[in-house]
């Protein structure tokens, strides 16, 4: 019985140290931001995105990077009657207002690293917080909108 008892605590402080290894990992990352979007569709293949970042078409359920830029975006099946084609795009999101407290740290940002590992990242003065604007959204315009004016 003492035996399952140990191999239990060990188990247990190995399992709580990796978690605290996750969690020091995941600090060290920049926030990233996700947003659907309508996806850009060519008509000559209606049933795929059009990924401009790569010239190409992509099939739904498949990813794909957004270089020169950082982020990645996959082309997503609506749910809609009848579905649509969205397109899920994940970024860094908006840089920080202007703070003379806070630099861009050279060190850790990567801008020709694979997404978010390319996310900028900053090193502040101790009491310094970044600022982020605020990022205005967009009530959907709805499909069935008129599009000349009634009469």
């Amino acid at each position: 019985m003492k035996v399952i008892f140990v191999v239990a605590l060990v188990f247990a402080v190995a399992y709580s140290a990796d978690e605290k290894k996750e969690a020091e990992k995941s600090e060290d990352r920049p926030k990233t931001f996700k947003r659907l979007i309508p996806a850009d569709v060519l008509r000559d293949f209606p049933g795929m995105c059009f990924a401009s970042t790569r010239c190409a078409t992509v099939e739904p359920g498949k990813t794909w990077e957004l270089t020169p830029f950082c982020g990645r975006s996959t082309c997503v099946l609506s749910e809609d009657k009848p579905p649509r084609l969205l397109e899920l795009v994940e970024d860094c999101g908006p840089l920080p207002l202007a703070n003379p407290k806070c630099k861009l740290d050279e060190e850790k940002t990567n801008k020709t690293a694979a997404f978010p590992i390319c996310c900028p990242q900053f090193k502040c003065e101790e009491g310094a917080k970044l600022e982020f604007p605020e990022i205005p959204t967009v009530a959907p315009v709805p499909e069935e909108a008129p599009t000349t004016p009634k009469a």
